[in-house]
């Protein structure tokens, strides 16, 4: 039994599409976005020789865009038995794959050519017993529409059902240092763990993307968790050069989870998604080289008022409104900032979602 970890682009694409060429008996497929010529044929490749494959895809992002048509349509004209994800969710954001009922990819990316060559993505593989029924058996139970529960002993991460106690609890567990790569920091409860973490002495390294990339629903509550943490200590950066699409949290350098959940109230509420916690040796060892060159590669990123106007600069009269930000560039900016937090502290976070 082992683990072992796929980084995004740096191993490119080619360890998933040998996996489904190396597939002898089943593949079962669960992907919120599946687009890569590649992998679309090698997944074809697989039914035609025989392997019995099956295909969950997301139907429609929350905005009602579908965006898995053309390989649905393409995986049918070949054959390929293909379901949409389970209507008990508001949207299915699990990306994994296990290989004949053995190994199991639990992928912060999705099937598309550009988290194979642009972002920082990761895929944990594991042969563990327990962690390879479990996916499977949650892929048959949303396959089927049939309840999936793996119980309090479950081995793995999954929304929305151990998943917000699991990453609240693996940060309560953090001694000297977390490392945190994630698109969204929205969520109320752990962000008030990330500041306990602090206040006891954890230093905090977290990679962000610029706020330009939150819809304006998500402004409020995804700068004001940023800001503060920062404000507490913790450096937040931006990656330069790759985009960051991982969610990726690593603790003491010594465990570390991976999966598809953003740290947001609609992934742990309202989602279907699956991440899974690793401590091998070789895996975190791995993980740590990659957290430390994307550390050297990325700069802070600003969140002073005026530097949320400048990044926010083609919504700036809404979002100054929005986010109670001070338009002139003096030192006032700092006192809108904790006044904003003061007034505005619970607002905007009763919508659901994140990507």
């Amino acid at each position: 039994m082992h683990r072992s970890l796929i980084v995004l682009p740096d191993d490119t694409g080619q360890p998933i599409v040998e996996a489904i060429a190396a597939a002898r008996e089943s593949l079962r497929i669960k992907m919120f976005l599946f687009s890569d010529p590649g992998l679309v044929a090698a997944v074809i490749a697989a039914h035609q020789r025989g392997v019995k494959v099956r295909v969950m895809l997301n139907p429609a992002r929350r905005s009602g865009e579908g965006e898995n048509q053309e390989t649905r349509k393409a995986l049918e004209a070949a054959g390929v038995p293909v379901a949409d994800s389970n209507p008990a969710f508001d949207i299915t954001h699990e990306k994994s794959l296990v290989v004949d009922d053995e190994t199991a990819f639990v992928h912060s990316l999705n099937w598309e050519t550009k988290n194979l060559t642009e972002t920082r993505d990761y895929a944990v593989v594991t042969s563990h017993r327990h962690e390879v029924d479990e996916i499977v058996q949650c892929f048959d139970a949303d396959w089927n529409r049939e309840q999936f529960d793996p119980g309090d002993d479950a081995h793995l991460i999954w929304c929305n059902i151990n998943g917000r106690n699991r990453v609240a609890r693996f940060i309560d567990a953090a001694e000297e240092s977390l490392f945190l790569q994630n698109e969204r920091y929205q969520d109320e409860v752990i962000i008030e763990r990330l500041v306990r973490a602090t206040r006891r002495g954890v230093k905090l390294h977290v990679l962000a993307r610029p706020m330009h990339f939150l819809k304006a629903g998500k402004l409020v509550e995804g700068v004001e968790g940023l800001r503060i943490l920062q404000d507490l200590g913790a450096k937040v950066h931006r990656l330069k050069g790759l985009k960051l699409h991982a969610k990726m949290l690593l603790s003491d350098g010594r465990r570390a989870i991976i999966g598809s959940i953003n740290l947001a109230p609609g992934s742990f509420d309202s989602r279907r998604e699956l991440a899974i916690e690793v401590h091998d040796e070789a895996v975190v060892k791995r993980l740590q080289q990659v957290a430390d060159h994307d550390w050297q590669n990325s700069r802070p990123l600003d969140l002073s008022d005026e530097g949320l106007l400048a990044d926010l600069e083609e919504n700036e009269p809404e979002v100054a409104e929005m986010l109670a930000l001070n338009h002139s560039k003096d030192s006032h900016g700092e006192q809108g900032h904790h006044r904003r937090r003061e007034d505005n502290g619970h607002n905007g976070h009763r919508s659901h979602s994140g990507h």
